[in-house]
């Protein structure tokens, strides 16, 4: 009897992770090729990294305003992403990680390995010639002065 091996079929993830931004470029490349041992060595496939840069976050995440957010996009199964939370979980220049399931059963040899991205992420907020705005907490106009204007809801 001639029995045929089953071709392997793996799911597809991404996981995007939130790194300190006062890490160097050698450093986040240190997390990077991390990552890739780790989804090697658990049987996956790392598609292709993509580090969007410096930018700011909604809200301050570990007392930061930015972070820097690198993508992975990868092969495995559920075993593999557990792995690679666990480790990401464990960094401390890691402060948040997010995976999420695209496909389920992607043949590997369907998509090829892609090269690395690194993009140059937002630019500083102090950048020259862009205009400043001032408002007040409460949204009311700022007058030349820089005070808000009332709408005399003084008491005499």
């Amino acid at each position: 009897m001639a029995e045929t091996q089953a071709a392997v079929r793996l799911r597809e993830y991404e996981t995007i992770f939130l790194v300190k931004p006062d890490l160097t470029d050698d450093n986040v490349d240190r997390l990077k090729e991390r990552v890739r041992g780790i989804v090697s060595r658990e049987g996956g496939k790392v598609i292709r990294f993509t580090v969007w840069g410096k930018k700011k976050t909604l809200y301050p995440i570990a007392k930061q305003p930015r972070a820097i957010y690198v993508h992975t996009h990868y092969l495995g199964n559920s075993k593999l992403v557990a792995e690679v939370e666990r480790n990401l979980r464990n960094l401390d220049e890691v402060t948040r990680y997010l995976s999420v399931k695209l496909a389920d059963e992607v043949d590997p040899e369907s998509r090829p390995v892609l090269e690395d991205v690194k993009m140059a992420g937002d630019v500083e907020e102090t950048r020259p010639g862009a205009p400043e705005r001032e408002a007040s907490f409460r949204g009311e106009p700022v007058d030349e002065a820089g005070e808000a204007e009332e709408e005399g809801t003084e008491e005499a």
